[in-house]
């Protein structure tokens, strides 16, 4: 069944928008420092909806195009091996890197925190843009 890629499309689409605007605001002089970290935010956000979309992605797409119960009560470790078996993705320490990332700003927000999950976030793009064109080469 052919996946349809829409809505991971769509939060690549935003993250790498929000990492432009944080790249073309943070060198003016202008923006005081709370608009810089409101600006920051918006990236870390759209990180949390585009990692959200990949996992979930890789997952139904293993499970259409692989085993309808490969991914079942599998860890997310499990489910990355799995998805770097497909060559849906190419580094699972890297992943769970992100999902750790992805977990930091989940439960608590503080600056250190803010500062792991925005530097994640601009790692993150190129991989997750890397794994939606994985997706549309071999979308049954």
């Amino acid at each position: 069944m052919k996946l349809d890629l829409d809505n991971l499309e769509r939060a690549i689409a935003s993250l790498d928008r929000a990492i432009r605007t944080w790249q073309t605001v943070s060198t003016r002089s202008i923006l005081t420092p709370d608009d810089q970290e409101t600006v920051k935010a918006g990236v870390i956000q759209n990180f949390e909806v585009a990692y959200e979309q990949a996992w979930k992605f890789m997952r139904r797409w293993l499970h259409e195009n692989v085993s309808p119960g490969i991914t079942d009560g599998v860890t997310r470790r499990e489910l990355f091996r799995t998805a770097t078996q497909q060559r849906l993705i190419e580094d699972v320490d890297q992943w769970m890197l992100f999902h750790e990332a992805r977990n930091l700003t989940s439960h608590t927000y503080d600056r250190q925190n803010a500062e792991q999950s925005f530097a994640a976030a601009c790692r993150f793009l190129p991989l997750v843009t890397a794994l939606l064109q994985q997706l549309r080469e071999h979308n049954a």
